[in-house]
This record gives structure tokens, C-alpha cells and sequence, in this order.
């Protein structure tokens, strides 16, 4: 989970390392922060979802510590609501067009 405003610095970062494929989502959520106030038209009232954007990249193992660094850098500002990285294992992929498994269809 990222900022919206940093997509494209994230995308070519990993494309850079060679990260060929990602999925992008734009979602809306809240960390610690919990949102923030605004006032509209003198009226204040409470964003508690902000704009994210969720990135979903699959590596092999051999390159996550790479992808990670890439990504962690082009994303930070160093103020709150960053973002969030999540790494779950991937026990197998398909490429459904041919067959290809494991890390030859990533």
C-alpha cells in the first residue's frame, strides 16, 4: 500500500530492477493515523479512508530483499501514511497461455 502520488516513482524502480509484471488497485483504507479533518463550505467533518494504492508484485525468492530496498525507496517521504509493505509466500504460478510453472511464469 502506497501513496497515490508515488506510483509512477514506484513503477519505474521496479521496472529498473526488472520487475516485469504488477497489478495496481486504488483503494482506500487507514493506518495509525485514522484520517484527518477537513472543512468544506465551513462545515469540518472527518476523512477516515484515504486514497491508497495497493501494488501487487510477484518475485522469486532469490530477489526479494532487491525488490524490496527498490521499492521501499521510491515510495518513502518519511511522514506518516507511507504506506505499508506485505510479503506472503506464492507456492506456485500458472501462466495460463502456455503452461509455464513456477518462476518461469512469473
Amino acid at each position: 500500500m502506497i501513496q497515490p502520488f508515488k506510483l509512477d516513482a514506484v513503477k519505474e524502480a521496479l521496472i529498473a530492477v526488472g520487475c516485469e509484471g504488477m497489478t495496481v488497485t486504488e483503494v482506500r483504507g487507514h493506518g495509525r493515523q485514522k484520517g484527518h479533518k477537513e472543512v468544506y463550505r465551513g462545515q469540518e467533518y472527518s476523512v477516515d479512508l484515504l486514497p491508497k494504492v495497493k501494488l501487487e508484485v510477484v518475485v522469486a525468492e532469490h530477489r526479494l530483499e532487491e525488490v524490496l530496498k527498490s521499492l521501499t525507496e521510491a515510495a518513502r517521504t518519511g511522514k506518516i501514511g507511507d504506506g505499508k509493505i506485505f510479503v506472503f509466500d506464492v507456492p506456485d504460478a500458472l501462466r495460463i497461455r502456455n503452461g509455464d510453472r513456477g518462476e518461469s511464469a512469473l
